[in-house]
């Protein structure tokens, strides 16, 4: 399921519009939508980072980063929500920062709806810093670091498909 969901939306306050970059990203993961994954990256100069404990895994550039999360995840059945999103951004400025918490379902392809199939719930904080991409005005995923608080479930779930 591609393509359903639009890139840009009108009529977003500047927080809104900053927020929305890190939902486009998500939605992207959920839906293997990787064009709308894409709008949420500043092109190929980015940086991802997922932290579990003493364990620090960097991913530099997009097309790393997709390879690294989408490719693995969004085939999947999952769903990510977000809470306590908190954004801070001078007025007028080309850079933002933005931390939430997330929740993060995850089941092997067209098992989520099993009741008793194997499941990986994670929980974390994202700590990302934006910039305005002058070239459409959508504000754009420069830094994000994802910080896992908790884990459970199958961890097999989360196993790179052979």
């Amino acid at each position: 399921m591609t393509g359903k969901y639009p890139q840009v939306l009108s009529s977003l306050t500047p927080r809104e519009a900053i927020t929305d970059a890190i939902y486009r990203a998500m939605i992207g993961i959920d839906r293997c939508d990787i064009p709308l994954f894409d709008s949420a990256f500043a092109h190929e100069d980015v940086s991802f980072e997922i932290r579990a404990g003493d364990e620090i895994r960097a991913v530099q550039g997009l097309s790393n980063i997709r390879t690294q999360v989408l490719d693995r995840v969004g085939h999947m059945d999952t769903t990510h929500m977000l809470s306590n999103i908190r954004v801070d951004v001078k007025e007028g400025a080309d850079t933002a920062s933005l931390t939430a918490y997330a929740l993060a379902q995850h089941c092997p392809p067209g098992r989520g709806k099993e009741p008793d199939g194997p499941k990986y719930l994670a929980g974390g904080e994202y700590w990302i810093d934006l910039v305005r991409d002058e070239s459409d005005g959508l504000w754009k995923i420069k830094k994000w670091v994802l910080d896992i608080v908790w884990r459970q479930g199958d961890a097999s779930v989360m196993q790179r498909p052979a």
